[in-house]
């Protein structure tokens, strides 16, 4: 009989210790109180840069991390930021507006949570954020109500702000005034001449928060000359666009204002394949003002959008948030100004 021998069983690897900010006052040579101030961007002791450096080698030599939980357990709150993730397509522009505004949050010492609260809208998507125990919630377009706003403080928000069109009862309010931008392309195309005029309103559901306050805008240029303004169902689809483009002539248009660039550059595009020459037949003018816009020939013509700084915006919140009891503040963050190119 062979006897097997047995196969020694592996040896269990023993589970890395979470590394402490004991172990990186060790390495650094400080105290866990020196730790605690350079980690925590603690503005009101001063320490040397080279101790700051020191402290900042060894935590990440270590791997270490502050502990959230605990961070917040001092403090009495917590840092963290909460966005709702967009449920409309917000375009570059937008996109890059907000995320200019969270790394200055984390400039600030907030983290920055995104929140991807599908199907959840208003009121019911405030109960999900609050779950979270969020320090500050900024919320664009979602339908929140005043009942939402007040589930977001008993959770511990010391600021709710929201970007938009409207104010919110109890929130301090971003006011984006898109009225303002339809406004300023209608002039612009009613003062080239231009009196029978288009204006693209997106098919995509989501948009009409923006799409009807430009369209309502153009109105109030023409109001009181004897312009008329067409309403353009379009969706961001070659097919819908090439649709419009051949019953172009029917509708007897000289102008048309196309919501954004990037709609403003589908539709061109159409015409063009039409024969529809821009501007002889018809003028056309974005919004954005996006770098692709002037490579087009003809260059399109557009609104060029003034937004604040992410780092403004981040230094209003933080101010929020330390002064909890404010009143809620009304700001128009939203400029607009006509970039008069070729197309129009």
């Amino acid at each position: 009989m062979v006897q097997i021998p047995k196969t020694p069983a592996p040896a269990s690897i023993a589970p890395r210790s979470v590394p402490t900010s004991a172990d990186v006052a060790r390495l650094a040579g400080v105290s866990r109180a020196t730790v605690s101030y350079v980690l925590n961007n603690t503005s009101a002791v001063r320490i040397s840069e080279p101790t700051r450096r020191r402290v900042h080698e060894a935590a990440k030599e270590l791997g270490y991390v502050p502990h959230a939980a605990a961070r917040s357990l001092r403090a009495g709150h917590s840092r963290m930021v909460l966005m709702p993730a967009p449920a409309i397509p917000v375009g570059p522009l937008y996109g890059q507006f907000l995320h200019d505004l969270q790394r200055a949050l984390s400039r600030l010492d907030y983290t920055v949570v995104q929140h991807g609260s599908v199907g959840l809208r208003g009121d019911e998507a405030a109960r999900a954020w609050a779950e979270l125990r969020p320090v500050a919630v900024l919320v664009p377009h979602s339908g929140l109500g005043p009942q939402g706003v007040a589930v977001l403080k008993r959770s511990g928000a010391r600021a709710v702000v929201t970007l938009g069109s409207d104010c919110v009862e109890g929130a301090h309010a971003l006011l984006m005034d898109h009225e303002a931008v339809g406004h300023c392309a209608g002039t612009h195309l009613r003062d080239r001449g231009r009196r029978r005029i288009g204006v693209v309103v997106p098919a995509e559901p989501g948009l009409d928060s923006f799409s009807g306050p430009r369209l309502a805008g153009v109105r109030r240029a023409v109001h009181g000359t004897h312009a008329t303004v067409t309403e353009l169902p379009l969706a961001y689809e070659e097919e819908s666009a090439a649709r419009l483009a051949v019953r172009w002539r029917e509708l007897g248009l000289d102008a048309v204002f196309a919501f954004n660039d990037e709609y403003a550059m589908l539709l061109m595009r159409a015409l063009q394949d039409q024969g529809v020459r821009i501007p002889e037949e018809t003028a056309v003018i974005g919004a954005d003002d996006l770098m692709l816009g002037r490579l087009l020939r003809p260059r399109l013509s557009t609104v060029h959008l003034e937004l604040p700084s992410g780092r403004e915006l981040a230094e209003l919140v933080d101010r929020m948030v330390r002064d909890p009891g404010a009143p809620p503040e009304r700001r128009t963050v939203l400029g607009a100004t006509v970039v008069h190119r070729e197309s129009s």
